[in-house]
């Protein structure tokens, strides 16, 4: 096809194809000028009279369409930046040949004082007129909105879509689609009464309660928010209106990804279910969020996974002198190392990047590390979460969560680290799984060791003091949104393969913040701790896991296969509550709770242990762990965790299989 051999020309071909062309329409213009100031083209001489003036246009014009940059642009591409310098360039040709005009009084042939005038509009119609004409044959989208011509009907087997917001981003996600001929745009959806019932870029504007009108007259299957800048909770309003029409709902990046580099202008995702909780963050408090940090060494475990990368991020915004990424996952560790790699050279900060492998149950390795590096703070993200996987690895879990914690604050006391912060769960409330007990024993630890100023470390045979210069802080709070083990990315998987879309419980209720929320909060409570402190986080109301699924399932375009609704197409299946999982979440033991000097976290006054007396309890529940003795351990954490009520007995699946072994044959 033409437009195939045209694309595929060498750059130098093309301009000279332009710039022949350029000189056709220019003298075309002038002919036509004359035409249109004398009505007739018997008194035009292009060959006699007039052909000094038919060679000056040219030598005037094209000098001047290069100098503009119409050369440059891609037609492809051709903007409103392009417009103004075809009009610049063909008014300063205009002006010029105005003055040819004058100063050559001894012309063969009258030349009509009105010509001028008429050459600079002609060539603005003709030059701008064409390259607009081969953008839109390049594009291949002669009419941006079919429907609204008459007798034409456009089918090209795209998906048609409409875009929810019809100011600049709308626009420019409009053009990336026309470009980019992967979807086909339809019309705008608007709530500004100012443009409704308009048409913009070609596209007719609707409001929000005309969507069903919108449906049927142009087709749309998805519609894509184009409004970045909008609050979460005029996003979730948005989203509840959208919800009842047989849509799939999609979104474009914020302009803080954007910036970041996270992604691209033309990626279009999923909507971001935080969209669908309506919860808009608190801009963090400057001086919270550098006071561990500005001019500081950190040092970050778990820095390799969903709290720790984002605390990593957030940290490396806030100037530390030094970071130091503590990870036990190779692959982990050599991504966010990657990543923050990238933004410190993209960005020119000045901070050093330590990556370094290890565990957090190697003491030695761990003291070694903070004396080497002179740590000031350390976030302690190190954790096995996943509920019902250490449920049944309960001995990995009190290792890691429990001597993990102990050894990396005991480190940290001898390193001389001033302040750390451990990263705590609203599962250690009351808990009813492993996992949570552990995390509330994790607590206890630093509870235990805040308020000696001179313990006797645990394992320390040499029973000495060793001075306590570490402020230790504590963070609850609930889920987050897409970590390692979340749901939501679950659920869009069920979605995407046709579902059943699997549920625990009806009635099953979380707590879900986002992972920059969280992070951020997290760093600026354990700025305001004054020891032993555990804060917990706003999270807002707790949302039932069932209707979340039933919003995912209607925002992809589907419907929800039930009793009353036999054709629908996902259903949703409840397969019970899986081992330690409760129904609801609490992030509060007691009601002993008091504001701080920011309005999403919260200080709750909870009690602990004296130091020796736990050191007891850490002793005999390591050594109930060593020689697999699950009945002491459940003993123990029922005796020290306050609420810890086990719905079934504690099983270690490898436990287990070493009592059934000496009773099976081999073969």
């Amino acid at each position: 096809m033409l437009r195939e051999w045209l694309l595929r020309l060498p750059r130098r071909y093309k301009r000279l194809l332009q710039v022949s062309v350029d000189v056709l329409l220019v003298w075309g213009a002038l002919w036509f000028a004359f035409v249109v100031r004398l009505g007739t083209d018997e008194l035009v001489h292009p060959l006699g009279g007039h052909a000094w003036l038919f060679a000056l246009a040219p030598v005037l014009a094209i000098p001047l369409f290069i100098r503009f940059g119409m050369y440059r642009a891609v037609m492809r591409y051709f903007g409103n930046d392009a417009l103004i310098a075809i009009a610049k360039a063909v008014s300063l040709s205009a002006l010029l040949l105005a003055l040819a005009i004058y100063w050559y009084r001894d012309a063969p042939e009258l030349i009509p004082r009105s010509l001028v005038f008429n050459y600079w509009w002609l060539s603005l119609v003709l030059v701008g007129g064409l390259r607009l004409f081969m953008r839109q044959y390049f594009l291949g989208d002669w009419f941006s909105a079919a429907r609204q011509v008459p007798f034409v009907n456009s089918v090209d087997g795209l998906p048609k879509v409409a875009i929810y917001g019809a100011g600049a981003a709308g626009n420019q996600l409009v053009a990336a689609l026309r470009m980019g001929r992967a979807m086909r745009p339809v019309a705008f959806i608007d709530d500004d009464d100012s443009i409704a019932t308009r048409v913009i870029a070609g596209l007719q504007v609707y409001k929000p309660k005309h969507v069903q009108q919108m449906i049927e007259q142009t087709g749309a299957e998805e519609v894509l928010l184009a409004i970045p800048s909008t609050s979460r909770a005029r996003r979730r309003e948005i989203l509840a209106t959208l919800e009842a029409f047989p849509l799939h709902v999609r979104s474009i990046p914020g302009f803080m990804d954007l910036a970041s580099g996270r992604v691209k202008v033309d990626d279009i995702q999923e909507v971001d279910i935080a969209d669908l909780l309506g919860r808009d963050s608190v801009p963090p408090r400057k001086e919270l969020f550098e006071r561990c940090i500005r001019g500081k060494v950190v040092m970050v475990t778990g820095a390799g996974g969903s709290i720790g990368s984002e605390l990593c991020r957030q940290i490396l915004g806030c100037g530390p002198r030094a970071l130091l990424l503590f990870e036990h996952s190779e692959f982990n560790l050599y991504n966010i190392q990657i990543e923050l790699e990238q933004r410190v050279l993209r960005e020119s900060l000045s901070v050093s990047l330590i990556p370094i492998l290890g565990s957090v149950r190697n003491l030695d390795r761990l003291s070694d590390i903070m004396r080497t590096w002179r740590v000031d703070t350390v976030y302690h993200a190190a954790a096995y979460k996943h509920v019902p996987m250490v449920e049944h690895n309960v001995a990995e879990g009190v290792l890691n969560n429990v001597m993990g914690t102990l050894y990396t604050a005991q480190a940290a006391v001898q390193g001389g680290v001033e302040n750390f912060v451990l990263i705590s769960t609203d599962k250690a409330v009351r808990p009813t799984n492993v996992m949570g007990s552990t995390k509330r024993l994790s607590e206890m630890t630093l509870q235990a060791l805040s308020r000696e100023t001179a313990p006797v470390l645990f394992g320390d045979s040499d029973a000495v003091h060793r001075v306590n210069k570490t402020r230790f802080t504590m963070v609850r709070f609930g889920n987050v949104l897409g970590s390692s083990g979340s749901v939501i990315p679950l659920f869009r998987e069920q979605i995407k393969r046709g579902g059943p879309v699997t549920v625990t419980h009806p009635n099953i209720t979380r707590y879900f913040m986002t992972i920059p929320e969280a992070a951020q909060l997290v760093i600026q409570a354990g700025s305001m701790g004054q020891g032993g402190d555990v804060f917990v986080l706003d999270m807002g109301q707790p949302v039932k896991i069932a209707e979340l699924a039933e919003k995912m399932i209607h925002l992809s375009g589907l419907t929800v296969r039930s009793d009353k609704n036999s054709t629908g197409d996902i259903a949703i299946e409840f397969s019970g509550l899986r081992p330690g999982e409760k129904l609801y979440e609490e992030l509060l033991i007691g009601d002993n709770v008091s504001p701080t000097e920011h309005p999403m976290i919260m200080r709750a006054n909870e009690e602990h242990l004296p130091w020796d007396a736990f050191k007891r309890v850490l002793s005999e529940l390591f050594a109930a762990v060593e020689s697999d003795d699950y009945v002491r351990v459940r003993q123990l954490l029922r005796e020290t965790v306050n609420g810890y009520t086990p719905e079934e007995e504690i099983v270690d699946w490898i436990h287990q299989q070493r009592r059934i072994e000496p009773n099976s044959s081999r073969h």
